[in-house]
């Protein structure tokens, strides 16, 4: 492929060997591209909030900081221009065609090889959409779960993180301690994000965010 040299990717998984397959598998398309590494969803962002140019970001979907899609969610709202690929353990139909729905470039399942990898980083790298051959997306959705969807995509990044603490059962002045900002500011957040699902308390809000991920979305964890 006629890659740049100035190609840079970013590979998102708390597991350090698959990053290192990951890694090799990339250098194996792109010889000459910058590659950096994230352990957690909190260094990802640190991270393209430093770097300004990375053309693509390799996402695991369970990893410390992410509830479910929450993670997805997030980057395609606050780095809208990044394509994001995710590489998961996770690989039913229906999870794929959530992470397609949320805004994903491409899915690759982990249980492939690095021959498969690599085929599938270039595509994508190329500008292309890939998603494993033997899988089919295209089954009706639930109707119920795409107006749900519809509206959790409404969120702006700052409400996506302040769901994803609350699905972590953080109370408001935890979650303001960890954002920086005061309670008042998370107050005003809950407020518009029960108001955006269309739902009466934080807790039908975890509950929804649940719901959407399919047991993706994990309650309690970080």
């Amino acid at each position: 492929m006629n890659a740049v040299s100035s190609t840079h990717l970013v590979i998102a998984d708390d597991h350090p060997l698959f990053r290192d397959a990951l890694r090799q598998a990339v250098a194996t398309v792109v010889a000459s591209a910058k590659i950096n590494e994230a352990g957690s969803f909190e260094e990802l962002t640190a991270l393209l909030e430093r770097e300004a140019d990375v053309d693509l970001i390799l996402l695991d979907l369970s990893m410390p900081g992410i509830s479910g899609f929450s993670g997805l969610i997030y980057l395609r709202a606050q780095f809208p221009a990044i394509p994001v690929v995710i590489v998961s353990a996770s690989d039913d139909a229906a999870t794929i065609r959530r992470s397609m729905d949320f805004g994903a470039s491409g899915f690759i399942p982990k249980r492939f090889g690095v021959e498969t990898l690599r085929d599938a980083i270039g595509k994508v790298m190329n500008g292309d959409v890939w998603i494993p051959a033997d899988v089919d997306i295209s089954a009706a959705a639930d109707p119920d779960m795409t107006k749900l969807r519809d509206r959790l995509v409404t969120l702006t990044p700052q409400q996506v993180r302040v769901l994803m603490m609350l699905s972590e059962g953080l109370l408001n002045k935890q979650i303001a301690y960890e954002l920086g900002v005061s309670e008042a500011t998370i107050k005003a957040h809950v407020s518009a994000i029960l108001q955006k699902l269309g739902v009466e308390s934080r807790t039908q809000a975890v509950i929804a965010a649940a719901k959407i991920a399919g047991g993706q979305w994990r309650q309690g964890e970080s």
